[in-house]
């Protein structure tokens, strides 16, 4: 087992609106996110903020600190929100099992503990997106369904934006100090997100596109509302959110991503909005 870490460092708007294509996808770009029998991570400054994937396929693998933690548990001084976007898995904390199905999402709570992920079957292996924040307390491990989650209806097909926001891990299903997660799911003929887009200066976000067919792409939109830039995205790939930036993103098809958000507050709807006619 292997487990390859990058630490990113936080950036300035002032600097963000110079950066070339190669600039942005080398600061805000998560492309490999799971590879077979490893885990990928990348700590971000940005509210130190950590996103990553493991996949187990022969090996069951362990969720081990990396050298910026300083700690000899991941989750000594951390919470973590893991979803499951492959076939079945399980998440084992210490003596505690969870299996989680497809589209499945599971909290744990900060705690000196070992953390593993395996697989059901190998020829369909789980693929365990997670990402994690700081935590000053521990809450209850908590696995969330989709039949648990928040839901939320919104926008129309005449507007391309038709979506399903299943909230998750947000303080309206389990508690946690700062990380929230949640799924939102484009319906057919529906291509935009977050559209008006905002942004929320109390909290940074990681956005984990999947569900997008090998020959489409998606088109993440980030920057000040005033100086806003691009990045081409494909499946099962993240992206950092700065605090001051927007994010919003069209694609050729529809598709579903994972939001993760941790920062000053627990509020979902702090946020300032960004009318769609004064975007540049």
């Amino acid at each position: 087992m292997k487990v390859n870490s990058e630490v990113r460092y936080a950036s300035h708007p002032a600097d963000a609106k110079h950066y070339d294509t190669k600039q942005l996808r080398e600061n805000y770009l998560i492309e490999n996110v799971f590879t077979a029998d490893q885990i990928n991570i990348v700590y971000t400054m940005h509210d130190r903020m950590i996103a990553g994937g493991a996949m187990p396929v022969e090996e069951v693998i362990e969720l081990k600190p990396i050298d910026i933690l300083r700690n000899e548990y991941f989750l000594g001084r951390r919470e973590i929100g893991i979803f499951n976007v492959g076939g079945k898995g399980v998440v084992r904390a210490d003596d505690k099992e969870y299996s989680l199905e497809y589209k499945e999402a599971l909290y744990l709570g900060r705690g000196d503990r070992k953390v593993t992920f395996e697989s059901a079957d190998k020829a369909n292996p789980a693929k365990f997106y997670f990402c994690s924040s700081p935590a000053h307390c521990t809450h209850p491990d908590h696995l969330t369904t989709r039949a648990e989650a928040v839901k939320m209806e919104l926008g129309t097909l005449e507007e391309s934006n038709h979506r399903i926001i299943n909230r998750m891990l947000v303080k309206e299903v389990v508690p946690t100090c700062q990380l929230q997660m949640g799924m939102t799911e484009l319906q057919p003929g529906s291509t935009w997100n977050t559209m008006p887009a905002h942004t929320h200066e109390r909290r940074m976000e990681v956005y984990f596109y999947f569900e997008i067919p090998e020959d489409q792409a998606v088109c993440h939109f980030m920057g000040q509302p005033q100086e806003t830039r691009h990045i081409w995205m494909h499946n099962e790939q993240a992206v950092i959110s700065p605090e001051w930036s927007i994010h919003s993103a069209c694609a050729t098809k529809n598709y579903t991503f994972i939001w993760a958000m941790c920062g000053e507050n627990l509020d979902y709807n702090d946020m300032d909005g960004c009318s769609t006619v004064n975007l540049k």
